[in-house]
């Protein structure tokens, strides 16, 4: 047993003293520890802060939730594994993470212009689809309570990115995802796994040359003033999970579920409606800073990065299920998108 197994499994028996003791105490409040690897001024920041307000609120104070953000309590390799041994409670991990933890189906996300729009990309993750990916996730012994969105990729590096040409040879930093390293792989260039919070020491330094993001992650952790070009290519989506330990919420009394549920709801259609605009926020802000060029692509250009691009899904079809990726691809055609 190496020492971050222990540290997390003592972590996880402090927990379970402290939830035993608030139960013996009806004054003490359940204490939630909500984990994120991003700002507080993010999407994901400003919703996971409203929770807390809410839930708070709903509770009338019989829970206390803790938001610890950009990384202060676990990295995103970590907290999945901290989350299962009941170390936290409560995550919002990107969509991505839950291959590696082998959900593959919820790769389907990661599917380079799969979603045309934020319209199709709803049907799926309110819908049917949705549901039925949170159920997979159960016997890991976590919960699925809710998506929350971030918005659309954008590529950037220290040159102009105009064709998929331009991106041969280039070190590309990506979350561990089979779907994004085949991307990566199809455009000629070099994908490096990598934590969120190193990215940026990793651009200054040269250890990747590039990377994708939504601007909103880009301008929040400064990315823009050390890279000197960046793309809107909308190639692909960063969305996110809000999951809890399963043994911990069905062990919590059914009234106060009912209303972190209600609180989750009210929060989850908060975030989403601010996403948008905190990206194009964002955008503003990069442009402003004067560092970055910034390149919009016109619909032949766009074609171009398509093209190249959606030969990965017919190669991760083995791998997330043609059955998961067809599903998605009916919601584009029940609203008429070819």
């Amino acid at each position: 047993m190496n020492f971050k197994t222990l540290h997390l499994m003592l972590c996880a028996a402090v927990s379970a003293g402290v939830l035993a003791t608030g139960s013996a105490m009806a004054q003490a409040p359940i204490v939630i520890k909500f984990s994120h690897v991003v700002a507080n001024d993010t999407p994901k920041g400003k919703g996971a802060l409203r929770f807390k307000e809410l839930a708070e609120k709903a509770t009338n104070g019989r829970v206390k939730i803790e938001v610890y953000a950009n990384s202060t309590l676990y990295k995103d390799k970590e907290e999945l594994d901290a989350l299962q041994l009941g170390a936290v409670q409560m995550l919002a991990p990107s969509l991505a993470k839950f291959g590696p933890l082998g959900v593959k189906e919820f790769e389907v996300f990661d599917l380079p212009y799969i979603f045309p729009n934020k319209d199709v990309l709803h049907r799926v993750t309110e819908g049917p689809v949705g549901k039925q990916l949170f159920t997979k996730l159960e016997p890991k012994g976590i919960k699925g309570l809710a998506y929350w969105d971030n918005g659309f990729k954008d590529m950037s590096a220290n040159k102009p990115l105009r064709t998929p040409e331009d991106m041969r040879g280039l070190k590309i930093r990506i979350q561990s995802s089979k779907v994004l390293d085949a991307q990566i792989r199809a455009l000629g260039a070099n994908p490096q796994v990598m934590a969120f919070s190193e990215v940026y020491q990793a651009l200054q330094t040269g250890v990747v040359d590039g990377q994708e993001n939504t601007p909103s992650n880009m301008f929040t952790q400064k990315m823009h003033e050390v890279q000197s070009n960046m793309t809107l290519t909308h190639h692909g989506y960063i969305g996110y999970a809000v999951i809890v330990n399963k043994k911990f919420w069905e062990g919590l009394p059914a009234d106060i579920r009912t209303q972190l549920e209600g609180a989750m709801r009210d929060a989850s259609k908060y975030t989403n409606a601010i996403s948008q605009q905190e990206n194009d926020d964002a955008l503003a802000g990069i442009r402003k800073a004067g560092k970055t060029t910034i390149l919009d692509l016109n619909d032949a250009q766009r074609m171009q990065w398509r093209k190249a691009l959606l030969p990965v899904h017919k190669q991760m079809e083995s791998r997330i299920g043609k059955e998961t990726i067809d599903a998605v691809d009916k919601e584009v055609k029940a609203l008429g998108i070819k």
